[in-house]
């Protein structure tokens, strides 16, 4: 086999591999009905059952990074504190050992048969729950076939006098090998995928137990960089989630190592009294570490969080998604309580979408990172308030209601639908600057400025409505009826000197695009803040 047939066959089975990873992790998601969120947030009450969460959603997922992801935006969230964190993060590590497993099974052979029943499920039946099925088996058949590619491309590999060097060096010096882990991991941006090709290697001979099993263990320190690179410019909370992440995988290599020969012999003792295959033998070196690593680390878990706010310093800003005033009890004992209890976490939404605002204005005009998680975070607690609020006012329609309560019911549920609109069109902006960023679409300093004049009149109308539902002040309540007027002059007007300076070319039309719909969605905030204003004017005079 010449060079050309090894790098083309290798590269394009490492492409198969990770494309069936993700595709079959699609598909778990959209079988678990994307509730995986809500697992983490319901079933980390303490570290404990948070591994037993990151496992979980980690095998649904396919990925520990992903599991990471979800875990930094509830720690942002305030829905989870950075020990229960560590807790997921160490189960996302035990958790990513599963397709080590799946793959020791070794059902290569039946990989194009796998791959022709998961096309059939997705191709000929129109049921989405069939197609879901359909396309977990796709992926996973894919996985097989592209692991079998990689391992035909690195076959030749053991027949190279460097190569059986190295592997020499790495089994006399495990330090090399943790490197050579770390930087392919770092390099194919998949753990898995790693492990996978050290699973092929071993199968083919190619490498000693002693030269695999330091690289293992580099292939999970690697693993961790993905998270690190994310949290580059991110939010104090996703740092301090990818450091954790780093600490407790190199603590567990660091011991491992001290423990390497007795570690080594404890595998190789397994893999003669369970009679296991090569790949099957990988994946039991690779659980064992992880679930020993879990052990040990967990007691100390209060240590790892302590020593991460020491070394990532400063205070987070947290929004708390949790409902802080809706009191079931009231809606039995007093419904005239509970709509005011109604009416707090609606200001409180409110402030959310106020805050939202000022944090993707602060994006459009700086293009940080932490302001996108931000207004993503804060649009996130406006629909979950929503969602909150809405059934709680149903249960107290269901009371008897004085006039004056089913007006305030009725303001508060009109209320609730325009916040909620307030935050989808928040987060409209902020799409369209994360479609500038990826298109290097860049808007004139004139255009910037204009943006910052219509934010300040959207953000100070916002602020008015909620002030006048807050206090019942009609007088407010009229002001921000004439400050829509405003908005809409002023949308009306950067039109007009945006297309001036599209005609003058000192604006792309790409450019323009983008400015007319972000205007367009603060002009549309505006309507809903003037709505919340109009329902006050309505129900009060």
């Amino acid at each position: 086999m010449d060079v050309q047939t090894i790098l083309f066959t290798f590269f394009g089975g490492l492409g198969i591999f990770l494309f069936g990873i993700k595709f079959m992790g699609d598909g778990l998601q959209k079988v678990a009905g994307d509730r995986l969120r809500e697992i983490l947030d319901k079933f980390t009450t303490n570290p404990v059952m948070g591994v037993i969460a990151g496992l979980f959603v980690t095998i649904l997922l396919q990925t520990s990074t992903g599991t990471t992801v979800l875990t930094i935006g509830l720690v942002n969230a305030g829905f989870m504190t950075l020990q229960q964190a560590i807790g997921v993060i160490m189960g996302a590590n035990i958790g990513t050992t599963v397709t080590a497993f799946i793959i020791g099974i070794d059902i290569a052979a039946y990989a194009l048969p796998i791959i022709f029943l998961g096309t059939f499920l997705i191709f000929f039946f129109k049921n989405k729950k069939v197609n879901n099925y359909g396309q977990v088996l796709f992926g996973f058949g894919a996985l097989f076939y592209g692991l079998t590619l990689m391992g035909d491309g690195v076959r030749p590999l053991r027949d190279f006098q460097a190569f059986e060097d190295l592997t020499i060096s790495m089994s006399e010096n495990p330090i090399l090998g943790v490197i050579i882990g770390v930087i392919f991991t770092v390099a194919v941006q998949s753990s898995t995928a790693a492990i996978g090709l050290l699973q092929q290697l071993y199968d083919q001979g190619a490498m000693e137990l002693t030269a695999v099993l330091p690289v293992l263990f580099g292939d999970n320190i690697g693993t961790t960089i993905t998270a690190v690179l994310a949290s580059i410019g991110a939010s104090l909370a996703a740092k301090r989630a990818a450091l954790t992440h780093v600490i407790f995988n190199l603590l567990g290599t660091t011991i491992v190592l001290i423990l390497l020969v007795p570690y080594t012999g404890l595998i190789a003792y397994l893999q003669q009294a369970l009679n296991l295959n090569p790949p099957m033998t990988i994946a039991f070196a690779h659980g064992i570490f992880n679930v020993s690593n879990t052990l040990i680390q967990l007691p100390f878990v209060a240590v790892l969080a302590f020593i991460v706010v020491k070394l990532i310093p400063g205070k987070e800003y947290e929004i708390e998604y949790k409902a802080k005033h809706l009191d079931p009890a009231f809606i039995q004992s007093s419904p005239a309580i509970a709509l005011s209890q109604a009416k707090a976490e609606t200001l409180r939404m409110g402030e959310f979408a106020e805050k939202g605002l000022e944090e993707v204005r602060q994006y459009v005009k700086t293009n940080q990172k932490k302001h996108a998680e931000l207004t993503t975070q804060f649009e996130e607690a406006i629909n979950n308030l929503d969602r909150k609020i809405t059934d709680y006012l149903i249960r107290i329609s269901e009371r008897s209601l004085s006039d004056d309560n089913s007006r305030l019911h009725s303001v508060l549920m009109d209320t609730i639908r325009d916040i909620e609109r307030v935050g989808d069109h928040m987060e409209n902006v902020m799409e369209l600057v994360d479609y500038q960023l990826t298109n290097k679409v860049s808007l004139s300093e004139e255009a910037m400025n204009d943006l910052e004049e219509m934010f300040d009149l959207t953000i100070h109308t916002l602020q008015n409505s909620l002030s006048a539902l807050e206090h019942e002040n009609i007088d407010i309540a009229k002001e921000c009826v004439l400050q829509e007027e405003e908005i809409d002059k002023m949308e009306r007007k950067l039109r007009k000197k945006h297309i001036l300076r599209v005609n003058e070319g000192r604006c792309s039309g790409s450019a323009g695009i983008i400015f007319v719909d972000l205007v367009s969605n603060l002009e549309r905030i505006g309507d809903h803040a003037v709505n919340i204003a109009e329902t006050v004017i309505s129900e009060n005079e």
